[in-house]
């Protein structure tokens, strides 16, 4: 199944036959105190270092998010993602839950992008699958709903269903769909990725659909958190994960190390195009 999403000049087909794609969660305020102090001043030189950056370690789209306290999300939202697209190709992922400034953002964009995210919370799929369906976008849908994130597969994979499901009903079609499992840490839950990793596995056997996960959530509160980072999200894709969101200049090496062990590298191109780009030789 093929996922498509695209920018003014380039498009990113998401396939579990395709390289792993790569979704920069940098420019997302959370817990990063410089970057919120460059949306409050609308610094925009440091936004921009921010997506050059990630574009140059390997990104193939790049997550936005501007919820920051005391800004204005609708105003500064479409602002954002203007200056991102003339700065950068990548098509980009508008991640924020406040519709109007979704809604604002949609209209300024050019190209097919990816939205992050609905659940089956009641108020996110009713509010955000009808702008899904009206800007022609593709979403990311979270395996959560009223009652929080279960810890169970099973229940996960569940949701999945009704997820795609309701997404259907608006007329939005299966590949444009995005399903993110989500993980716990297992500092608190020793099960935690084992549940994420069946989840996975489960939904792309019956649903088929591409997956993303910020899979650095697995190792939370604990040390070395780049080793368990990295061990997990190579075997993440290769239950299924396609388009994970990450710190790019982490976990680019072992993406396209488990992209080469799995065959989705021809004549190992990508794994040496990034050994000499770190190495410089």
């Amino acid at each position: 199944m093929e996922t498509k999403v695209s920018s003014a000049s380039q498009e990113v087909i998401i396939s579990e036959t395709a390289p792993t794609r790569l979704i920069g969660e940098r420019i997302n305020p959370t817990g990063k105190k410089r970057l919120q102090d460059a949306l409050k001043s609308e610094d925009y030189d440091y936004i921009k270092e921010l997506a050059i950056s990630q574009v140059e370690a390997g990104a193939d789209i790049l997550d936005v998010n501007v919820v920051t306290p005391g800004v204005d999300e609708v105003a500064l939202l479409p602002k954002v993602i203007e200056l991102i697209m003339k700065t950068v190709e990548v098509p980009l992922c508008i991640d924020i839950n406040n519709t109007a400034a979704l809604k604002g953002a949609l209209e300024v964009y050019e190209g097919k992008a990816l939205i992050n995210s609905v659940s089956m919370e009641e108020v996110s799929s009713n509010e955000v699958l009808p702008l899904v369906k009206e800007y022609g976008a593709a979403v990311i849908g979270l395996t959560i709903d009223d009652e929080g994130i279960p810890k169970e597969a099973g229940k996960r994979v569940e949701i999945a269903h009704r997820l795609v499901e309701k997404a259907e009903e608006y007329g939005i079609p299966r590949e444009d769909i995005i399903m993110d499992c989500l993980c716990l840490t297992v500092g608190s839950d020793s099960n935690a990725g084992m549940e994420t990793l069946e989840a996975i596995r489960r939904v792309k056997e019956e649903l088929g659909v591409n997956q993303t996960l910020g899979a650095s959530n697995i190792s939370f509160g604990l040390p070395n958190r780049l080793l368990l980072n990295q061990t997990f999200l190579a075997i993440a894709i290769a239950a299924g994960l396609t388009c994970p969101t990450v710190n790019i200049a982490h976990v680019c090496s072992t993406v396209r190390a488990a992209d080469l062990v799995l065959g989705r590298d021809r004549f190992a191109m990508r794994y040496i195009q990034d050994y000499r780009k770190q190495t410089g030789s």
